[in-house]
């Protein structure tokens, strides 16, 4: 009897160790249970999104020559990028990928006396195919007679003299119009020579008549109003 005691106190003590490092082994797994249990199905894991940012700057060159006496709305053009354009999860558009383009709006000089004309970006030709690009010119660099309009719509017009110079022109042409109409028509013609020369000194100033060339090669500056999604395949 006292040898089968033994024997059981012996078996019962081997079995409490047996469960002993059974329950360690379910308490040290409670944690992890318990997250994935709390961890709603389905939730991905945060991710960088492959795009480059909206408000990004980048020069590109035009491959075609525009004119707003040439051109009509909706005329085709061609640019392309200078500069490498990098996504947030470091995907890079390289510098000379192609964007189309196309003219939305000219305003002749001879229609408000300052020309201008509007760009409107469609596409860009990436390694993902072509995608959607929505932009507008910031300014136009190296280009002294020309400059982006006030607005974000895509606008370049030509630059114009003001205030004291077109007084000071607008006289000048008036006093050369009365001695040219005096001479030629007496006291009348002074008048109406001044009332011609006015015009055409104001007109000689602030650069009406004279239209809006973008020649090929032209840098541009495009910012970015959207973003530009660009995945990686």
């Amino acid at each position: 009897m006292a040898q089968e005691r033994v024997k059981w106190e012996s078996t019962a003590r081997k079995w409490q160790g047996v469960f002993a490092a059974m329950t360690l082994v379910i308490m040290m797994s409670l944690p992890s249970v318990a997250t994935a249990q709390t961890a709603s199905p389905g939730t991905a894991p945060a991710t960088v999104l492959p795009n480059v940012p909206n408000g990004t700057r980048f020069l590109v060159k035009l491959d075609d020559k525009l004119s707003t006496f040439k051109d009509k709305v909706g005329k085709k053009f061609d640019l392309k990028t200078l500069e490498p354009l990098v996504a947030e999860n470091g995907t890079v558009v390289p510098p000379g990928t192609k964007i189309r383009g196309h003219v939305s709006r000219i305003e002749p000089a001879g229609l408000t006396g300052r020309a201008r004309i509007w760009l409107s970006f469609d596409e860009i030709n990436t390694k993902q195919g072509k995608l959607p690009i929505v932009a507008h010119v910031s300014s136009v660099p190296e280009e002294h007679s020309v400059r982006a309009g006030d607005s974000r719509e895509g606008e370049i017009e030509a630059r114009t003299s003001k205030g004291k110079r077109e007084v000071q022109a607008a006289a000048a042409g008036a006093a050369i119009g009365a001695v040219i109409g005096a001479t030629t028509k007496g006291g009348k013609g002074a008048g109406l020579g001044a009332i011609l020369g006015g015009a055409a000194g104001f007109l000689i100033a602030s650069g009406m008549g004279q239209e809006l060339e973008l020649q090929k090669g032209t840098k541009l500056e495009l910012e970015l109003s959207r973003p530009l999604y660009v995945a990686k395949r």
